[in-house]
């Protein structure tokens, strides 16, 4: 669809204490987001690699925390995190979180497959 927007999901939520939440549960072992881990892992201004893959991509990807997401993304996503891509209630799945899981980092990898499934 043209008018589709990408959005990928972060299995946290938004803000300082969403993001003091996750990186203690990360710590601790009881957190994981695979998105992440790709677009900014430890470095709070993002990764590079994933900054590079973007500028290069055919498309725009927001990202947004769950906490943003909406009731119809939420819904359309399943387990987080997810990659989407839709508009207003219509959502579908580009990516979701065994396959963010298996690129283990892998900016590039990532884009190409999303846009390959546009």
């Amino acid at each position: 669809m043209k008018d589709e927007q990408v959005v990928g999901i972060y299995n946290a939520d938004g803000g300082w204490r969403g993001e003091l939440r996750y990186a203690l549960g990360l710590i601790s072992g009881g957190e994981h987001c695979a998105l992440c881990d790709i677009t900014h892992g430890w470095n709070p201004l993002g990764r590079r690699d994933w900054k590079r893959a973007c500028s290069v991509a055919p498309f725009d990807l927001q990202l947004i925390h769950r906490d943003r997401a909406s009731q119809a993304q939420r819904e359309a996503a399943g387990t987080l995190p997810a990659v989407l891509a839709g508009a207003d209630d219509a959502w579908r799945v580009l990516v979701d979180a065994g396959e963010l899981d298996r690129w283990n980092g892998d900016a590039e990898a990532l884009i190409a497959l999303i846009e390959s499934r546009i």
